[in-house]
């Protein structure tokens, strides 16, 4: 009986560990790649953002549904938002899509 409560304890401790790198993984890719328009707190609030007229993930969060924002971002959208498909993993596109949907929290 210890071995599996070991074993499980061990299990627990990495899936959390794994659950935090992935978490931060998502955050990094964001602040790289989306913050210079959405902003590092996903309000928009930057200069390109401003001219762009991005919304606020509080809003966003509401409006548009996770897969939505998955299509967004792995297609692009128009000519003022980049389609990251081809550079991202499917993984990588769902962390990035959930980690600014949990900026609106």
């Amino acid at each position: 009986m210890p071995i599996t409560k070991f074993a499980a304890g061990v299990t627990f401790c990495f899936l959390s560990a794994w659950a935090g790198w992935a978490q931060g993984d998502a955050k990094d890719l964001f602040l790289d790649k989306c913050s210079v328009c959405h902003g590092p707190d996903g309000t928009g609030k930057t200069a390109k953002g401003k001219k762009l007229k991005v919304k606020d993930v509080h809003q966003t969060a509401v409006t548009e549904s996770e897969a939505d924002m998955t299509k967004i971002v792995t297609e692009g959208k128009g000519t003022d938002m980049d389609a990251f498909g081809k550079d991202l993993t499917a993984a990588q596109i769902k962390g990035l899509v959930a980690y600014y949907r949990s900026l609106a929290k």
